[in-house]
């Protein structure tokens, strides 16, 4: 269903992954990757949300650093996702996302726009919100933990973290609480990356379940 697309951004051109769905859309949601790249489990969540009437794009971040990055699910491609995500910031990856979102809405009657994010792009996701308005979902976003307190969300806010999650422990799953009351919070009885069928910690009653909930979260605040 998807297909690659060229992304005009502030700070260059990058790729990125779009679908569009057989139905008019219900809205536009731009997916933000994991440190791993827009690997086949994210062209699988594009496609996965276009299925479900939104059109979707994730756009390829590392580009401006490093072309068709795809990495593996191991200690190297940890690594090496760490140090792509640091050389291209938060900073740049919320003009990339601000012009996906401009993308599609100018290119399809698609209504609003909201972003949904995995891992690092969890994070990205919440600061979308915070700083460009966007409603947002947030799945175990890890980093996010410094910039409670400083950002505030100015649209809806759905985040998603497992219960036995090692990198987002019980103590910082409470902050997000006490600094987000705004935010609509889910735990789940499952560990990182519980999205990614990739992954070890993938959990299907975990993943099929926050799906629902993160549909019913766009449906409500993208009409």
């Amino acid at each position: 269903m998807g297909h690659p697309v060229s992304l005009s951004t502030p700070t260059g051109r990058i790729s990125a992954w779009r679908a569009d769905p057989p139905i008019p859309p219900h809205g536009a949601i731009v997916v933000v990757q994991e440190i791993f790249g827009v690997n086949t489990h994210i062209r699988h969540v594009v496609d996965r949300l276009a299925a479900h009437g939104w059109v979707a794009i994730a756009p390829a971040f590392f580009d401006h650093v490093e072309s068709h990055v795809e990495l593996a699910y191991d200690e190297a491609g940890v690594a090496r996702g760490r140090e792509l995500a640091a050389q291209v910031g938060f900073d740049r990856v919320m003009g990339d996302i601000e012009a996906a979102a401009r993308e599609i809405e100018t290119t399809t009657d698609s209504g609003k726009v909201g972003v949904v994010g995995y891992c690092w792009g969890g994070t990205a996701a919440f600061l979308a919100n915070c700083r460009l308005g966007l409603p947002a979902v947030s799945y175990y976003g890890g980093r996010t933990v410094p910039f409670l307190g400083h950002e505030h969300p100015k649209a809806p806010l759905l985040m998603h973290f497992g219960e036995t999650d090692p990198l987002i422990p019980p103590d910082h799953v409470a902050l997000h609480r006490e600094h987000l009351p705004q935010a609509h919070i889910e735990v789940w009885p499952a560990g990182h990356g519980f999205n990614c069928d990739q992954r070890a910690d993938y959990h299907e009653p975990s993943a099929q379940a926050a799906l629902q909930r993160t549909l019913a979260f766009f449906t409500r605040t993208l009409r």
